[in-house]
């Protein structure tokens, strides 16, 4: 038994605080099973960049990426397939927090998140929640004959019925007798025995109707919302928006416990990596273009320290 958790060990040490660069496809396949204890990635999305073809690494450049696909099909295919073989990566209890952007093409929305999450929902994930992330600062746009989009999808999905998911780590401010208060007669409620309107679903409970509102609340705050606001992140040296470090820090705390790995299998800028260093934990990024996983490591370095870049295709 202590020789099996040593092999464990050991293996984890091998990839562990790494960037593996190269196609996702063959990178996920490299990892070994249960490793990781959470994934929270932002795939390119549909149509929306060619970010390969600025490389100057030919092999980058002849790979296939992710959103180039000629078809949502194929796209949502190429995606359900990647993250079927790194959930053989995950532990049992592990959590997916996948993030995805639409796509217009021929004057219609395609409804890619929908279409990923529940195609992943068929493969044999369960889908546990639609997070809205609502981007204070998002671009202006021309169109005049639709909204301006300013939000983007979150989807929880996890491994299995069971897994680890820290509600108190992630809990928010109650609002009910603050200032927010939207409740027909507000913050008067508290304290005023039958000062309650409700006959419906919670006549019976005696916290409520008796003044004690404030017995019914959670100590640490009320449970994390389903809409994010969070404005989106931004880094020096990219052409491209990054994941705004507080909408990974709430996965990150919600998914995983000190000295967890969490896997970005799109690593980008390398927001997750540096989340997940500042929280104690440890991080493995895939990434297929080598500039950004160079550009990642040297971000990383500036946030935390040293961090090693294993290139492998």
């Amino acid at each position: 038994m202590e020789q099996l958790a040593r092999d464990i060990e050991y293996i984890q040490d091998g990839f562990r605080d790494t960037i593996l660069v190269g196609s996702c496809h063959l990178m996920a396949k490299s990892l070994p099973s249960d490793l990781v204890q959470c994934i929270i990635t932002s795939p390119p999305y549909f149509g929306h960049r060619d970010y390969a073809s600025s490389s100057s690494d030919p092999i980058a450049v002849e790979c296939h990426e992710i959103g180039r696909e000629q078809s949502p099909d194929q796209y949502i295919q190429d995606l359900v397939a990647i993250f079927t073989e790194l959930k053989r990566v995950m532990k049992n209890n592990g959590t997916l927090w996948l993030n995805l952007g639409d796509t217009y093409r021929d004057n219609q929305l395609l409804g890619i998140p929908w279409r990923v999450a529940l195609a992943l929902q068929d493969s044999g994930w369960f889908l546990r929640s639609e997070i809205i992330w609502n981007k204070p600062n998002a671009m202006p746009s021309s169109v005049s004959n639709r909204p301006t989009v300013s939000h983007e999808h979150i989807f929880l999905l996890s491994k299995n019925k069971d897994y680890l998911y820290n509600a108190d780590s992630i809990r928010e401010p109650h609002i009910t007798f603050s200032d927010q208060s939207k409740m027909r007669g507000g913050r008067k409620h508290l304290g005023v025995r039958n000062g309650t309107p409700e006959n419906g679903k919670n006549k019976d409970n005696p916290n409520l109707h008796n003044g004690r509102w404030d017995q019914a609340f959670h100590p640490l705050g009320r449970n994390k919302r389903t809409v994010w606001e969070i404005p989106l992140g931004k880094f020096r040296g990219t052409h491209f928006a990054v994941f705004p470090e507080q909408l990974v820090e709430i996965c990150l705390k919600a998914g995983t416990r000190s000295g967890d790995i969490v896997l970005d299998p799109f690593m980008g800028a390398g927001t997750v990596a540096v989340v997940a260093v500042k929280h104690e934990r440890h991080f493995i990024g895939i990434e297929l273009i080598p500039e950004y996983a160079e550009m990642a490591q040297e971000r990383i370095r500036k946030n935390i320290g040293t961090a090693d870049l294993f290139s492998t295709i």
